[in-house]
């Protein structure tokens, strides 16, 4: 299915698709600051089945996510998507944007007959994800040179 039509626009800001070139301006500095800018490309950017999502305020693109057709085995339905590269630039985060991305991805993949998004979720970020629903699964995990991991998802 294709989206590029798809976006939300409000007074304060536009969520629309994007590409992946697109993301690396928030992931790098949010994601990967002390780290080569590379590290911010992740494998399956540029496939077909993958959703990049960007927020703009004012025309400048201050926040991203990527959604990437990956099965857990955690989960029995192949139906899945995995969120990854959730970021918002320092001065926009707490403000409610980062809902506004996982809003719109979540309309999108349900019509997509998407069943479950998951995610490996930052030990720091787990308030954010838990507030949009999404729930922790097993114990946490080590991701080297970034730190704890919990496996989290959402059901749609």
């Amino acid at each position: 299915m294709t989206h590029e039509s798809l976006h939300t626009k409000s007074k304060q800001y536009e969520v629309k698709l994007i590409d992946a070139n697109d993301t690396y301006l928030v992931r790098h500095p949010i994601l990967r600051p002390e780290k080569p800018f590379e590290t911010c490309v992740f494998h399956g950017d540029n496939l077909k089945t993958t959703i990049h999502i960007g927020l703009f305020i004012e025309k400048k693109i201050i926040g991203v996510c990527t959604f990437m057709k990956n099965n857990n085995t955690l989960f029995s339905n192949i139906n899945q998507y995995q969120l990854r590269g959730m970021a918002i630039l320092t001065p926009f985060q707490k403000k409610g944007y980062g809902n506004a991305i996982l809003n719109f991805a979540e309309a999108i993949l349900k019509k997509d007959n998407t069943v479950i998004i998951w995610c490996n979720a930052r030990k720091v970020a787990i308030p954010f994800y838990e507030k949009n629903n999404y729930k922790k699964i097993g114990k946490p995990f080590n991701v080297a040179d970034i730190g704890v991991h919990y496996v989290m998802s959402k059901t749609l």
